[in-house]
């Protein structure tokens, strides 16, 4: 990396804590702090979510795919915006008019104290553990670019996500993801095209695989796309990242639309984050393919944009990890220290709280993800458990958003038997190596390490949904829990305000202002190299054209009584 690959960084992470500073100015509560104060731009929310989908695995790993088996990985990256859409039409609308204020709280209310103590901390160790694997993930890829020891550099990336998600509370995860999402989608569509204007087309199809084109493979096929779907559509529905920023907006209408949006945009973008490996296949066709994202940005970017991939591939991780670590901190602040040791904290007490437990949060994290090259490629054990509990506990959530029948006892036999039977099967049989040839279970050994995807799939879908059909269908009554969420529900919406709130130009500016600064900083790297010059004017342009289009519709929209507020000022506006 050169000199103005290390300036990209240091402009990025001082415009993280710009960001962060201005939203902290906007945290005086803990509804700010954990929901947004139910304020948040519809529009925002739904690029927070996008992003939270990111991580570094979708450079490395579907990356890593799309180099080895070609378009079957946008036709995975699409079930994301297929699941998301779905989410938003059965789901968002209904999370959001609940009235609660995370969804610990409904948790609490439809499941007892039992089920708040069983998906709280259950879901925690999970997150935690995958999230600690994407930050390591992210590490190893960029210390080889950057001379850097990898605890250390675990310790830094960690320590920048931590301290301004700490600062800023929800605001500053939702702005900083609006910043992350803008620097991904630059560089990468930058990236897409220098690939494009440097791959000689004449003869690709006989550089590439058979199948290279093909929506499915052999190992991908229609049985997993369709339970991808399913299993993200549990994901983007009931996981507690993505139903806060269901929570954070204003109207259940809004809520629906943030989802559509991040829909929208894994059904559009995919495409275009796979097109540098896909091509790089047609160039070079033996290299790591967990590497062939960064080898083949590496191959077009000048210098000062390496720096810019750096960023938006610590943006795809950092808002994972922020964004979990201000949902768990929020629910560990009002449906644990609250109700549990200081039920008349004052708002102050609640905020430095929060802070006090992202900080925790941040730690154990941190520390989770220096142990993992610790264990002995046991990254790939974390990863396999951490994806058997994905609908085992998202599906019994949401089901609960419906039923009137199921309980907290249905709930936990569902999960814990998907669960222990998905881990009997994939670690007692499939992967044990004590099953040798001439055992009786040598043929069902075989064919379960053959079909990984598909019985994840049966196991980890059909079998929850299964048991929850035949619960739904035995019950008889309504739980009490599902009477307490009704009550909840009238009561929230017997209270709420119902005027139409002003325009609140903070998260606008917040883009506006970065549009600006990194159009104007990429302008600059235009004029300063000799390769790429006119793809880089290009983008600065349009950058800075975005932004004067953006800063007329602000002052269009601004009530009068908000103009005399400076630029970029942190306060609420109405």
């Amino acid at each position: 990396m050169t000199a103005p690959d290390y300036i990209t960084l240091l402009l990025y992470v001082v415009g993280l804590f710009v960001i962060s500073t201005l939203s902290a100015r906007r945290t005086s509560n803990h509804q700010e702090m954990f929901s947004a104060g139910r304020s948040s731009p519809w529009w925002a929310s739904g690029l927070s979510g996008f992003m939270t989908m990111f991580s570094a695995g979708t450079f490395v790993v579907w990356g890593g795919i799309a180099y080895e088996h070609g378009f079957v990985a946008v036709a995975i990256n699409t079930c994301y915006g297929i699941a998301a859409l779905l989410a938003g039409y059965l789901v968002a609308g209904k999370w959001n008019a609940l009235g609660v204020s995370t969804p610990a709280e409904f948790v609490q209310l439809r499941f007892g104290k039992t089920g708040l103590h069983f998906f709280t901390w259950t879901m925690l160790v999970k997150r935690i553990l995958g999230v600690s694997v994407s930050l390591y993930a992210l590490a190893v890829l960029l210390v080889a670019l950057v001379p850097l020891d990898l605890t250390f550099a675990i310790i830094l990336f960690g320590s920048i996500v931590v301290l301004y998600t700490m600062q800023g509370g929800l605001w500053a995860v939702l702005m900083t993801d609006v910043l992350q999402f803008i620097v991904l989608t630059v560089v990468v569509l930058m990236v897409a095209a220098m690939m494009i204007s440097g791959t000689d087309f004449d003869g690709f199809t006989d550089r590439v695989p058979a199948h290279f084109f093909d929506p499915v493979t052999a190992k991908y096929g229609w049985f997993f796309l369709v339970g991808w779907v399913t299993i993200n559509f549990f994901i983007i529905g009931a996981e507690w990242a993505f139903v806060q920023r269901y929570l954070a907006v204003r109207s259940p209408r809004d809520a629906k639309k943030s989802a559509y949006l991040f829909g929208v945009m894994y059904l559009i973008t995919p495409l275009f984050w796979m097109l540098p490996p896909l091509l790089y296949r047609g160039q070079v066709s033996s290299v790591d393919k967990e590497q062939a994202y960064i080898l083949a940005s590496q191959s077009v970017l000048p210098p000062g944009m390496l720096g810019l991939m750096f960023a938006a591939m610590f943006s795809a991780t950092a808002s994972m990890v922020s964004s979990q670590l201000n949902v768990f901190a929020g629910v560990l602040t009002n449906d644990f220290y609250r109700p549990f040791f200081n039920p008349t904290a004052s708002e102050s007490t609640l905020v430095k709280t929060g802070r006090i437990f992202t900080a925790v949060l941040g730690a154990l994290l941190v520390t989770a993800a220096i142990l993992v090259p610790r264990l002995g490629g046991a990254e790939k054990l974390i990863i396999s458990i951490n994806s058997l509990l994905v609908v085992p506990l998202f599906a019994p959530t949401l089901w609960g958003l419906f039923s009137r029948k199921i309980g907290i006892r249905d709930m936990i036999i569902v999960a814990l038997t998907s669960f222990f039977v998905g881990l009997s099967l994939r670690f007692g049989i499939a992967g044990n190596p004590w099953i040798t040839e001439g055992n009786p279970l040598w043929p069902l050994t075989v064919f379960l390490s053959e079909h990984t995807q598909n019985i994840e799939v049966i196991i980890g879908v059909l079998l929850p949904i299964t048991m929850l059909i035949a619960f739904e269908w035995r019950k008889q009554g309504i739980d009490v829990g599902s009477v307490r969420v009704a009550q909840h529900h009238a009561d929230a919406h017997a209270t709420a305000e119902h005027h139409a709130l002003p325009f609140d130009p903070f998260a606008a500016r917040m883009v506006m202002f970065s549009l600006l600064i990194l159009g104007a900083w990429i302008l600059i790297l235009g004029f300063t190299v000799t390769t790429e010059r006119s793809v880089l004017l290009s983008f600065g342009g349009v950058l800075i054209l975005s932004a004067a289009v953006l800063r007329h519709l602000i002052s269009k929209l601004t009530l009068p009584s908000s103009k005399p507020n400076p630029p970029m000022d942190g306060g609420r506006k109405g």
